[in-house]
Order: C-alpha cells, then sequence, then structure tokens
C-alpha cells in the first residue's frame, strides 16, 4: 500500500465512533460536565519493525479489544534489532501494516496515526513524534534535524520516559538543556508522566509539564502483548492518555493534544493539569442522596462512579461518616453508600473530598466538591 493512498483509508474508517466491543474490557468514560468528549489515546507502542515482539496487525487488535479511540505507531528509527529477518527500509512500513489490518477488519471506531520514536542518549534522550507523514524524514544523524523534520510536517512531539533508570539513575524526571532548548524553539509540546515499559509514573515529569506548558501524556510504550504486560481483559489496563476533545473527529483530537487537554491514566492513577482532572472526575462521580427518614438527620448518601476506574477519596468536609472512616473507596462501575451526620435535615448536601488517586502537581491531590438536591422525606416516614 503507498503512502498517498493512507490518508483517504484513514478519513475513510476513522470515525473516532464509541468504542464498538462489546466486553467490559472496552475503556468508556462518559462526556466531561463542559462537553467535551473523552478520547483514549495510546501515543507510544513499538512492533516488529523496531524492537517489539509482535506483528503490527496485533496492535490493532490489542486497541480495537481495549476500546482506545487512537492508537499510534512508533517504531525506533535507529534501533532495529530485527533487521536481520525483516530488513525493509522503510519506515513507514509498519504503519502501513497497521492500516491494511484496520481496513480488513473494519474497525471503523479506531484511528492509527503514524510516528516514529528519535532514540538517542542523553542530553537527547527518547523523542517521539506522531502526526507524522513520512517517517523516513526523520531518519537524521543530528537528532535535532530529525525533530525539525517532523516540526515541518506538523508533528506531534514529546519527550519519553525522562525518569528512565538507564538515563535518569536516580529515577528523578529532569530536561537537558538541550530538551529546554528545543522547548524554547517551539519544537517539543509534551511529555510522558507514565509510561508502561519502565512500568512507572513520574510527579516530577508532572511538574514539568506544568512548569513548561508541556501536554500530559501516559503511554504503554509496549514491546510484547498487552494482555500479558497489563494483564488486559482481566481487570489489567494499558497505560494511556484520555484526551478531551470537542467531538470525535480527528481534527478534534488533534486539537485537543495540541491545547493540552489531556490526562494521563496509570493503573488507577490520574495525573494532569487541575481543571483537566477535574472535568475527568466530574463525569465519572456524582452523588445520589436518600431522602431523611424523619427521625434522624443522618442522611444516607451513594457514591456513583461509571467510570472503568477505583476511586479513593479521603473526606476533607465537615461531616462525617457514621458508617466509614474519611477514606472510603468507589470501585469502577459501582457505588459506595455512606451515611453522612448532618446537623440538621436540608435541601441539598455538598461533600468535600481530596482524590487520592490523582496528582495534579508535585505530591498534590485534587480537591473536589460533589453537591446534590436531597429528595423529600417520604410520607410515611414524616408519620
Amino acid at each position: 500500500m503507498s503512502m498517498k493512498t493512507v490518508p483517504a483509508i484513514v478519513a475513510l474508517l476513522a470515525s473516532l465512533a464509541a468504542p464498538a466491543t462489546a466486553d467490559d474490557r472496552a475503556v468508556v468514560f462518559p462526556d466531561t460536565p463542559d462537553g467535551h468528549v473523552v478520547l483514549a489515546a495510546d501515543l507510544h507502542t513499538h512492533s516488529v519493525f523496531s524492537d517489539g515482539a509482535v506483528w503490527p496487525s496485533i496492535r490493532v487488535e490489542e486497541a480495537h479489544r481495549d476500546g482506545l479511540s487512537v492508537l499510534a505507531v512508533t517504531e525506533h528509527l535507529e534501533y532495529q534489532p530485527h533487521k536481520a529477518d525483516i530488513p525493509n527500509p522503510d519506515r513507514n512500513r509498519s504503519y502501513g501494516v497497521a492500516i491494511e489490518s484496520l481496513v480488513s477488519k473494519k474497525y471503523t471506531g479506531l484511528l492509527i496515526i503514524n510516528g516514529a520514536e528519535v532514540t538517542r542518549d542523553q542530553p537527547y534522550g527518547h523523542i517521539n513524534a506522531v502526526f507524522v507523514d513520512d517517517a523516513n524524514a526523520l531518519l537524521k544523524s543530528d537528532p535535532r534535524e530529525a525533530i525539525e523534520a517532523a516540526h515541518e510536517q506538523g508533528a506531534f512531539v514529546f519527550v519519553n520516559h525522562p525518569d528512565w533508570l538507564p538515563q535518569r539513575p536516580d529515577g528523578v524526571a529532569r530536561l537537558s538543556d538541550y530538551q529546554q532548548k528545543l522547548i524554547a524553539d517551539g519544537l517539543l509540546q509534551g511529555i510522558e508522566v507514565a509510561n508502561g515499559t519502565m512500568d512507572g509514573l513520574s510527579e516530577h515529569a508532572l511538574q514539568i509539564a506544568l512548569d513548561n506548558n508541556l501536554t500530559v501524556l501516559g503511554n504503554s510504550d509496549i514491546h510484547g502483548l498487552v494482555d500479558w504486560t497489563h494483564d488486559a481483559g482481566h481487570d489489567g489496563r494499558r497505560p494511556m492518555t484520555l484526551v478531551l476533545a470537542a467531538n470525535r473527529s480527528e481534527a478534534a483530537f488533534r486539537t485537543a493534544l495540541f491545547e493540552g487537554r489531556t490526562v494521563a491514566w496509570y493503573h488507577d492513577q490520574l495525573m494532569g493539569r487541575e481543571d483537566n482532572v477535574q472535568a475527568v472526575v466530574r463525569a465519572c462521580l456524582s452523588l445520589v442522596p436518600g431522602p431523611f427518614d424523619g427521625k434522624t438527620t443522618v442522611l444516607p448518601v451513594t457514591i456513583k462512579n461509571v467510570c472503568p476506574l477505583d476511586f479513593t477519596l479521603r473526606n476533607t468536609g465537615k461531616q462525617t461518616f457514621q458508617n466509614a472512616n474519611d477514606t472510603i473507596g468507589v470501585e469502577r462501575k459501582g457505588e459506595t453508600r455512606v451515611h453522612v451526620r448532618m446537623s440538621k435535615t436540608t435541601e441539598s448536601i455538598a461533600l468535600s473530598f481530596d482524590v487520592l488517586n490523582t496528582q495534579i502537581g508535585y505530591r498534590k491531590t485534587l480537591p473536589i466538591r460533589l453537591t446534590a438536591g436531597v429528595p423529600a422525606m417520604l410520607a410515611a416516614s414524616k408519620k
């Protein structure tokens, strides 16, 4: 398949519809209260066309099963350990195979985008570029020239695993002078704060993103099978990026990525800018109070979670719970019932929490206030 035919095929197939898979493995988030759709993306993956262990069609099948909206093909440009068996010189070939698989399987809810990984030691590090037209143009001896070639194609460029132990033995993410210059020159737009291959997340990288106005990303960096590495299909999830887009179009996804409307999701952790994390949490959690019983001022309240991750909440309000301490859990697609000690009967309730499985800055969790109206007491209860 020639690269010239790919855009037409992508336009035909990639409507970014809601995931079409039927089982509970598929990632589905409700729209945010301000009307954004939440698109799940993995922008860092590998196949046998670099140092991965599977054919690109497997990556497509995994993405479909996981309910992803966007999958990026990002092979190492320079590191080709399988070249004795797969000597294809075209660095776009992995993407072409993935598109062929997408066409044959007719996965209309999945967008596949072309990318590449520029792989160097520090101070350059590993840098991904996605939304590239031709990965071959990035195969340069000078890494800056590779990044400039990506920029000329309108690519979105980001730093991979900045706390990777082989390059940061203390496990602390930091930008090199070279990377800071890329940011200053407008050549770098994002940074990974969670990476599945190194099985870690970095609050230092999150703070770097906030300090430098970089888009926050979580990616799998998958090399083996998603099912084996992340126990997918058995309550496990690959790390991914939740993108808050205006709609389900490719253009809206791309705009949201460049504008930084993202949240990194790693296991049950959400990391990102406060406004983005709050939007996702508010889409997930709600209060459903019952009526007062007419005899006490203790109010039954159900905390409902409609999202595919567990939440851990710490009560920071003045009300306490009769049936629980201040730290409670709300399971994925589940609910938790608390009995709130109120000083008097009221027509509304507000509960304040720190969402302990979030990070909105270095060692800083999201505060949130949930409100709801209280239904009137039942007539029988008033007697």
